[in-house]
Parts: structure tokens; sequence; C-alpha cells
């Protein structure tokens, strides 16, 4: 089958998008990408996607209202991909969207008296579908079903990808969040286990949008940063985050480190005296050493790691791998790309992957990873209309 997988992450930059040819079934199971692109989301639509991530209210009409426009931007996406990648529409089988994740609580917290555990995604799956093509949306619930922290999901693509008979490896996607997922030597499937390490792209961003009031998104290549000075006073209060000492399973979003976390680091920024790049430099580098201290804390006292396999935004952020390289001896850094997946197509890619399971009614989960009490079938099938 040829599937498109679509995401849209954390920091809301746009969509990402991943065709995949899949064939066959685990363990035998033959993936390989074969292009990948990307559409940004237009500034206004972006500022309210962010605005309601962080929980800002909206009424039930309005959220109505965007998830079926973000439907409608998710299936322009995937007609537009069709045509860069040269490719009609009708050869592709599937869709698998992961939406755009507006709420995320993993832990189950009160609730009308019961401790309840939540996740919410928008971007219409139905109307993705109205492109012709049967579309895969909302995979996080049925883990969060069984108990389960609804993430991370990408693992099982992980799992498929990275598994190697002779090296530990950890994969490191470094999106808004950062999450790992471990692959001890010739692991089994039960062997994997992952979560969410901290931040990755999301409080930087939030820095360099605040600082040039917008006209930046993010710090290319790190020029901000590295005009920086250290501040290791700022930085020790910085790894003092409690989430950093939370064991796995684990998950965490702009929930916890957004807006507030930026007032937060913005404050710490003013005790400290640290000018604008200074805090910059700051945060990426606690992105970095937040991502060695969970290595650190849940990861090599039990697993022998050889290679750390870096995807995600943040893979091309120089100080980010030179961190990461200094504060691992012993472990080999690499870019995703270095083994055969781009860095900016491994979580789209790995959604054609989930879609191509739950369409063959196969579980996707790794309740290892995710603290689901089982395996679970991911996800919520909305048939193309008839032809």
């Amino acid at each position: 089958m040829l599937v498109l997988g679509m995401m849209s992450g954390t920091s809301a930059d746009g969509i990402d998008v991943a065709l995949a040819r899949v064939s066959g079934a685990p363990p035998n199971l033959d993936a390989k990408l074969l292009d990948h692109t990307s559409t940004k989301f237009p500034s206004a639509l972006r500022r309210e996607i962010l605005r309601v991530a962080e929980q800002h209210p909206i009424t039930a009409g309005a959220l109505s209202q965007l998830n079926f426009r973000l439907g409608e931007l998710f299936a322009v996406a995937a007609i537009a991909a069709c045509r860069k990648f040269k490719i009609a529409s009708k050869r592709i089988a599937l869709i698998g969207s992961h939406g755009q994740t507006i709420f995320h609580q993993g832990r189950p917290i009160p609730c009308f008296g019961s401790a309840t555990a939540s996740t919410l995604q928008i971007g219409e799956p139905s109307v993705i579908a109205r492109t012709g093509i049967t579309t895969v949306g909302d995979f996080r619930p049925a883990d969060i079903a069984l108990g389960g922290q609804g993430a991370p999901l990408v693992p099982y693509t992980d799992y498929l990808l990275y598994r190697h008979e002779k090296f530990g490896r950890v994969s490191l996607n470094l999106g808004g969040i950062a999450n790992i997922t471990v692959l001890p030597r010739a692991a089994k499937p039960q062997q994997v286990f992952a979560f969410d390490t901290g931040p990755a792209n999301m409080l930087i961003d939030a820095l360099v949008s605040y600082f040039s009031r917008g006209r930046l998104r993010f710090d290319k290549n790190a020029h901000l940063a590295a005009r920086g000075r250290s501040n290791p006073a700022l930085l020790d209060e910085l790894m003092r985050d409690p989430y950093l000492r939370i064991a796995p399973p684990k998950s965490t979003g702009r929930e916890y480190y957004g807006q507030a976390y930026l007032k937060k680091i913005l404050t710490l920024g003013r005790r400290h005296r640290a000018k604008p790049d200074d805090l910059i430099r700051a945060a990426t580098i606690f992105t970095a050493l937040s991502v060695v201290d969970a290595l650190n804390r849940f990861v090599l006292p039990k697993t022998n790691i050889h290679q750390l396999i870096v995807s995600g935004g943040g893979a091309h952020n120089p100080l980010i791998l030179a961190q990461l390289s200094a504060a691992l001896p012993g472990v080999e850094v690499l870019p995703s790309s270095h083994v055969g997946v781009p860095e900016d197509a491994k979580e789209a890619f790995a959604f054609a992957l989930l879609a191509y399971e739950t369409f063959h009614q196969r579980p996707a989960n790794l309740p290892s990873a995710t603290g689901a009490r089982g395996a679970a079938i991911l996800g919520k099938i909305s048939y193309a209309p008839p032809r």
C-alpha cells in the first residue's frame, strides 16, 4: 500500500507529510519512506492553535469550527503533497493523520468524582477523507482507555526501523517536546520503553518569538544561542525542574512547558541578569542536558547504549548536538538521516505505519512505552466517500 502520514506537532508550525510504501505484517513488515514535504499554517491560525493549546477559553462552537477548518487544511496538504510527489491521489490507499494536539493529560487527575486522563487532537479525519482517501485519525485515546498515557506512540515505528541485533540504541526526537525510545540490543517489543524527557524546541522558539516580537519563529543554526553567554546558576535552576525527576512512563506538552513556563524562564532571566541571547542559550543547553539527565537517571544504569539517533527540528541545532556529544562519552550521536530517515520526516512516516496497522486491525501501541494495561488497535477510520 502507498500511505500518507501527516503530523502537526506541539510547535504548530504546520503539517509534515510523508509518503510511504508499506507491505507485509510484523515481524516482516516492510516500510520504505519514498518522499516527504511540509506546509506552514497561516500565521493567524497558528496563533489561535497555540492560544487554545495554552488552555485559554474557547467556546464549544469555535472549537468545533477549528476542528473542521484544520481538517480542510490537512486535506489540502495531502493533495498538495501528491502533486509534489507526482503521484495521483487515487493511488494512495490510506492517510494516517495525527492531527493537532490541543490538550494532553496522560496522568489521571480528578474530574467530577473520578480520576480521569484524556487527550484531544483536532483536524477532523472525516473531512480529510473527502480527498477520496480513507483516513485514520485520533490515535491516542485507545491507549489512554487502557490506562496508558496515550504517548509516546512513535516507539512502535522506532522499533521497526532501528532495532539492532548488536547495538543498543536510543531514538531521540526533538520536536516541541523531546522524547526518547530506548531499544536495547536485540530488543523484544516488551523490552522497549519510551517517554518524554522534557522540552525541546518549544521553549527555545517561544523565547526567540518573544524577544524578536514575533519576527522570528526559531533560532536557525543556533545563531542567537551562540552569541549568548553561559550562565551556570541559571542553568542549575532550570535543571531542578520537578518533571525531570518523575519516573517513566511519562508524557508532557504545552500544558506544562507553554506560556506559564516561558514566564518562569523570563523571571529567572531577570533574576540572573541574563540578556536575551543568554536566555536562549540557556534554554538550548537545558534542552540537551534534560535529555542527558533522563538517560543518566532512567536508561544508562540498566541499558548499554551505543548510538543516539536524533530526529525532529532540533536535530538541525548544532549547539544541542554538540552538548549531547560532549555529555555522552562513548555514545555515538548521529542524525536519523544517517540511518535512512530524514530528520524532518520521521514522525509523519510513523503515522503512515500506524495507520497501516490500524487498517489491518493490528495493535500498534507498546505498553512498555505508554504504560497501558495491554495492546490496543489505535485510531478511528473515516472511510472515503463512495466513488
